[in-house]
């Protein structure tokens, strides 16, 4: 029963399942079933789907996740940044609209379900490492704003094609005369009434006595009574703005992923992409939650978690879906205790999809494209390029690299130059490792940098700290440094390397290594190692590198000094390079 439950997490937790439990989970999930409506609708549409298909993804994953994930509160359905991905990706095999795009959509979802499932069933959720935090920061905020741009046709009533932001707004500029006046000013409201509630109706709803947290729930609520007061101004006014129109009554119809080889193939790089993106959009609001109740998740379970409600999605008449930001956070602070909120919240959806769909006939457009402007911008965070760039220019790079390629030539090229950047300014900075001459702190048996600190240093003696695990890509570096360092002292009689920052030595680097001992050995020098790990040194004593070593191995690098220093010898102390420039 405990290997099954690590595999179905709900036979851990439903054991102890209980009425409190209950009343809370049913509590959130009335919450936030009251948000998703909006947002499922809003989401298919960015994705370029007919509105009613984000209700069917918002269904059968949700309860299928319940089953499946490890997280207590997290909510799955459609996102903002999963729904660009799969229009861009439809969009390179089916015209918009047609049949083929939702059958796209279908795949993309049955795709990266099978991505997901066979990652975590292999523990490979490594690979997700390979998007930092500085290119998914790129690329959430460059795709936000790629998404915001992209709805301000709907707002303004008109037109407009592109998908770079350069085409975008030329198209915009370009249709902007025929802008609808009646669309613009509801859209516009709409706007304006979301951010206010954002910011100022929890406060107004404190000072008018409601508990704080009551009010930051009823402050989420904003998505719905914008839908409302559109739906009767519409009714009402007749103003002429373009609606959802027909919204399908009824659960979502079974389907069944197309069978075609060269489809697959097709969409096979971009379902990676989407599953690997919404894994890391997934799990880090997953364990950001978690922590806050001293919680843990399971990344691999995540992943089948997710990839099961992926599979749920395309059999269901749904598309992709991934774990969403607001959504898991309204669920935290509703008080959800376990996935079962998640399978009440699509029961609840089930219900508005059976009894609910007729009253979005009149629902404009222009309130879908300001709810998902609203909720997008939100995530887009243009304050990190002016962090990352004082903190780590190289992450800054992969940032910017990320942010630029996604504005102007499509989101899978710019998460795709984020990573070669990453990989290749990773590789770049790897080759050029941190190597330092350390000397004694006086009166102590600590050994610093000669430039960072006031030191005593010994003539005969070269103590050199590596910083760095050693391998092919910077093997060659090394030997360069020491080289230099051995050349400007002619006293010199012994290298000690302190390897107690090196975790690893492959065999390049092994290479190197002797043959700095032989270069080191005609010139009367002998190499030495202290401070090596165990890990290390278990794989120094399968070759026959230390029976050569001209030098000794050292447990500390105080005591190699100690040993190796004549006690007549004078030392001289050495100035840090700050004193010496004042």
């Amino acid at each position: 029963m405990d290997k099954l439950g690590r595999f179905l997490p709900v036979l851990q937790w439903g054991r102890t399942y209980d009425r409190h439990a209950l009343t809370s989970d049913a509590v959130a999930a009335v919450i936030v079933t009251i948000m998703l409506i909006p947002q499922s609708l809003a989401y298919a549409m960015l994705a370029g789907l007919p509105p009613v298909i984000g209700l069917y993804a918002s269904i059968l994953p949700l309860m299928v996740y319940a089953l499946f994930g490890s997280s207590r509160t997290l909510s799955v359905g459609p996102v903002a940044v999963v729904s660009l991905l799969t229009a861009a990706a439809a969009s390179g095999v089916a015209v918009p609209g047609s049949p083929e795009y939702v059958a796209a959509a279908l795949l993309l979802a049955l795709l990266s379900g099978l991505i997901l499932v066979g990652i975590g069933s292999f523990r490979m959720g490594f690979v997700a490492n390979l998007l930092s935090h500085p290119v998914i920061s790129g690329f959430i905020t460059a795709s936000s704003l790629l998404i915001a741009t992209g709805q301000l046709k709907h707002i303004a009533g008109i037109k407009a094609e592109g998908a770079t932001l350069p085409e975008m707004l030329a198209s915009l500029f370009e249709n902007l005369p025929a802008t609808h006046w009646p669309t613009l000013v509801i859209g516009a409201l709409a706007i304006a009434f979301l951010f206010w509630s954002r910011r100022s109706l929890k406060p107004m709803l404190i000072r008018l006595g409601v508990p704080p947290s009551a009010a930051a729930l009823l402050a989420r609520t904003g998505p719905i009574l914008v839908v409302a007061a559109s739906i009767a101004a519409v009714i009402l006014l007749e103003p002429g703005v373009a609606v959802v129109g027909q919204v399908p009554q009824g659960l979502p119809p079974l389907s069944m992923p197309v069978i075609d080889p060269a489809l697959w193939t097709a969409l096979l790089p971009s379902a990676f992409l989407i599953a690997l993106i919404g894994f890391v959009e997934s799990v880090s609001v997953a364990q950001t939650l978690a922590a806050k109740r001293r919680q843990s998740i399971n990344p691999d379970q995540e992943l089948i978690g997710l990839g099961m409600a992926n599979l749920a999605a395309a059999f269901s008449s749904g598309y992709p879906v991934t774990g969403g930001f607001a959504r898991s956070v309204v669920n935290f602070d509703a008080g959800a205790q376990t996935p079962a909120a998640g399978a009440f919240t699509a029961i609840g959806i089930a219900l508005a999809s059976l009894f609910l769909t007729p009253l979005l006939y009149h629902l404009p457009i222009a309130v879908l494209a300001a709810t998902i402007i609203v909720a997008v911008l939100s995530l887009a965070d243009v304050g990190a390029l002016r962090r990352t760039w004082k903190y780590s220019r190289s992450d800054f790079w992969a940032l910017a690299a990320t942010l630029g390629v996604t504005l102007l030539d499509g989101v899978e090229t710019g998460i795709m130059a984020g990573v070669a950047v990453s990989v290749l300014l990773h590789l770049w900075a790897s080759s050029r490792p941190h190597v330092a001459v350390i000397g004694q702190v006086p009166g102590t048996q600590h050994f610093r940098n000669v430039l960072r600190h006031r030191v005593i240093c010994t003539p005969e003696v070269l103590g050199l700290r590596i910083d760095e695990s050693l391998f092919f890509a910077n093997a060659r570096a090394i030997e360069t440094i020491i080289q230099q360092e051995v050349a400007a002292r002619p006293q010199l009689r012994h290298v000690v390397l302190n390897c107690a920052a090196v975790n690893s030595i492959d065999a390049s680097a092994l290479e190197s290594l002797e043959l700095v001992m032989h270069r080191l050995s005609d010139a009367g020098i002998a190499l030495h190692l202290s401070e090596v790990k165990v890990p290390v040194m278990d794989r120094l004593e399968r070759s026959d590198f230390l029976q050569h070593l001209t030098g000794q191995v050292h447990l500390w690098h105080f005591h190699a000094v100690e040993t190796l220093a004549p006690q007549d010898t004078q030392r001289t102390n050495q100035t840090s390079l700050r004193d010496a420039l004042g």
